[in-house]
């Protein structure tokens, strides 16, 4: 392999032991020797004792995992293969933080050795891998990328909260620096997943693959976004509109809502930011950005109006938001847009109540600067109940439930779409979008 021997059985790092780390260091540890690393003692703690709080890993997968997990660089040495599955957000301003990428570059060039192969799974854009990252690791090591060690790139794929589209289930793009480094990468994937591996062109072609994935998804979901602002005007429920526009059969199945987390809502500023640097000016991508971070504010505008329209619409309405998270049915609260919801509803004079069953409350504080209701049993008397987040314990509420949530003449603002008018109350008002 033109410097590499690679062995069948590489022992294998995985850097970061997120949403994406985690599941897949517990998938290769059943079939290689796998050392799972994170720079935060608490969560490498929090695995030791069998409990992964983002729900993503079950505690006997866990402990039966053959990991060694550690918050100690050293245990980086002597690695064959190394995976970095850290994080990559945007700042205040809308650009690529690459912070925590290059710092697991820093770690893993000072354990670097002759022979190893290190590949990137965070989403970046296009030649990040092989212009930033190599660099770095070939300053830390004293190496020379594409000679003594090589690069590769694997985009995650893995949708948190998502038991159907799985790491096992999901095809997995691979790249390297030569044939026979992309050739070693899909032999290792391979042994994770039932769907089988896609050897990409080149590592930028993997890259690129990966940020117009979700990129693609904003705009669409943009699309709808704009749609509902346009029939909401016209006193049309949009999702009385998808129904009947389902019924062809190359529609699009999207859906309105706030799109947040660490994906979908970030992404296309990575694209967007490699076009800037060519000299192109989006104008698509970043439409769909300001149209999907409009829309928390939007909602809170409508649950306002239909307020107002009301007996319940008298100044300080008393407003529960049901969910906080970025999406239904996981705890990542990582760039939620509840959270304009929420200052848009206080900005008009709602007073605001927030709850989340999923949620860490000291997180939702300390991220979002939220206080969470504790649980719902003592709620009681609201003039409105947003329904924000999909969660399935919210799916399952019953009339009684919102009977004794609502005062008289009160208000279901049900975003998401989850609860058919005859599962509510007499006397109470339904508004969807």
């Amino acid at each position: 392999m033109q410097g590499v021997n690679l062995p069948q059985q590489p022992k294998i790092a995985v850097i970061g032991l997120g949403y994406v780390g985690l599941p897949l260091a517990v998938a290769l540890s059943r079939h290689f020797a796998v050392v799972g690393f994170d720079v935060d003692r608490g969560r490498i703690a929090e695995l030791g004792a069998g409990h992964d709080r983002t729900r993503e890993v079950g505690s006997a997968a866990l402990r039966a995992a053959g990991l060694h997990l550690s918050a100690d660089s050293a245990v980086l040495a002597g690695q064959d293969l190394y995976i970095v599955t850290v994080p990559t957000p945007v700042d205040d301003a809308h650009r690529p933080d690459l912070g925590a990428v290059i710092a697991a570059s820093r770690s893993v060039g000072a354990a670097l050795a002759a022979g190893a192969v290190v590949v990137y799974e965070s989403t970046v854009y296009p030649g990040v891998t092989e212009e930033i990252c190599g660099p770095i690791l070939e300053e830390v090591s004293g190496l020379a990328a594409g000679r003594d060690f090589f690069l590769g790139y694997s985009p995650e794929r893995i949708n948190p909260g998502d038991r159907v589209h799985s790491l096992d289930r999901i095809v997995k793009v691979v790249a390297g620096q030569t044939p026979a480094v992309t050739a070693f990468l899909a032999g290792v994937y391979g042994k994770v997943t039932e769907a089988g591996v896609f050897q990409a062109a080149s590592i930028r072609t993997a890259e690129a693959a990966k940020v117009i994935e979700n990129a693609q998804r904003d705009i669409n979901i943009a699309f709808i976004n704009e749609v509902t602002k346009i029939f909401n005007r016209m006193d049309l429920s949009v999702y009385d509109v998808l129904e009947a526009a389902r019924t062809k059969w190359n529609f699009l199945d999207f859906r309105p809502g706030m799109v947040g987390g660490h994906c979908i809502g970030v992404d296309p500023y990575y694209l967007a930011h490699c076009s800037e640097t060519l000299g192109l000016h989006p104008q698509v991508i970043l439409a769909g950005r300001r149209t999907n971070d409009s829309m928390g504010f939007y909602f809170a505008e409508r649950a306002v109006e239909a307020l107002q329209a009301a007996a319940s619409g008298r100044s300080g309405a008393a407003v529960l938001v049901l969910g906080l998270t970025f999406k239904e049915n996981v705890p990542d609260l990582r760039n939620s847009k509840v959270v304009d919801l929420i200052a848009g509803l206080r900005q008009r004079g709602c007073g605001v109540t927030v709850h989340d069953p999923l949620a860490d409350r000291d997180e939702a504080k300390a991220v979002c600067g939220v206080d969470l209701l504790a649980d719902l049993q003592g709620a009681a008397g609201f003039d409105c109940v947003i329904g924000a987040v999909a969660h399935d314990d919210y799916r399952r509420l019953a009339t009684a439930d919102f009977e004794r949530l609502l005062g008289d003449g009160g208000l279901v603002f049900d975003l998401r779409n989850m609860w058919p008018a005859e599962r509510l109350p007499a006397g109470c008002r339904r508004y969807s979008v």
